[in-house]
């Protein structure tokens, strides 16, 4: 069993920076704060494999929406069967492209292996509980895989004119509330702590035992208090690990975490593993 499963990891290649977010990348370092470095996958896949982790790296299509080129599930298949046992893969489909994109996840899972789909509808500029897109949560529910939807606040824009033209209300968690309740057999995560709307996804958790929550995007002593209080006791079977490297390292989450009190073994091993295991059926 390895020491965590990362769910939330992004491409530090040329594909992810340079392409499917580049004109978005210079505000996202410095809403991180960070400088990020493009490297190739066996060095992630090294950097992993110390930390005794398993990175579920994310696809990423918002062409219709930004003109920008997708990260291709493909590409991130290739990654996960070079270096088995590492790395799980969550495909994306572009929502707006309708029947290709339920084609498109169909083959992402049939054939290509993926194990999920992934969603930013603040960048694919979307409602998620727009009817419109049914078809496609129909076909990921019949193939048996989550689904994991950026929430709340965004490093992309961030800090710029505009926003570069992101709406942030597109990433409010109430409106998975409504696909969770038509799609009860669908497992939904809901990504990053969804700040400032944190409260309403908690409430949504606490009602319907289909829905979860990563903690990637902010290191854990930022995290707001009532997320951390319900990871602790009530929700600590709903709450997952998750880095967003390479904006945030994975080792750097987990030392502040260590430095957060309350959080027994058991809990850590539900966070950091066993409840991404039992979503992911490993």
């Amino acid at each position: 069993m390895p020491r965590a499963i990362d769910m939330h990891v992004h491409l530090p290649t040329g594909s992810f920076l340079n392409g499917a977010i580049k004109p978005y990348r210079l505000a996202a370092e410095k809403f991180f704060r960070s400088t990020v470095r493009e490297c190739e996958m066996d060095e992630v896949a090294r950097m992993y494999e110390g930390m005794d982790m398993v990175g579920v790296l994310l696809a990423w299509d918002a062409e219709t929406a930004t003109g920008l080129p997708p990260l291709a599930n493909d590409e991130v298949s290739d990654i996960v069967k070079k270096y088995p046992g590492r790395f799980i893969g969550f495909a994306s489909v572009d929502p707006w492209k309708g029947r290709r994109a339920i084609d498109e996840m169909e083959r992402a899972v049939a054939e290509l292996g993926m194990s999920g789909a992934k969603f930013h509808p603040g960048i694919q500029a979307f409602y998620p509980n727009d009817a419109r897109f049914y078809p496609l949560y129909e076909k990921i529910t019949e193939l048996g895989v989550p689904a994991l939807f950026h929430t709340g606040t965004n490093g992309l824009g961030a800090g710029m004119p505009g926003g570069m033209g992101i709406k942030m209300d597109y990433t409010r968690p109430i409106y998975l509330d409504t696909v969770a309740a038509d799609f009860p057999e669908l497992t939904i995560i809901g990504a990053h702590p969804a700040w400032p709307w944190h409260e309403e996804m908690l409430a949504i958790i606490g009602h319907k035992s289909n829905v979860f929550m990563d903690l990637s995007g902010w290191l854990p002593r930022y995290i707001p208090k009532a997320i951390m209080d319900e990871a602790r006791k009530r929700l600590q079977d709903r709450i997952l690990f998750g880095s967003d490297y390479p904006f945030i390292q994975p080792d750097r989450w987990l030392t502040d975490f260590d430095t957060l009190e309350g959080f027994s073994d058991e809990v850590k091993r539900k966070i950091f593993y066993e409840n991404a295991a039992r979503i992911l059926k490993r």
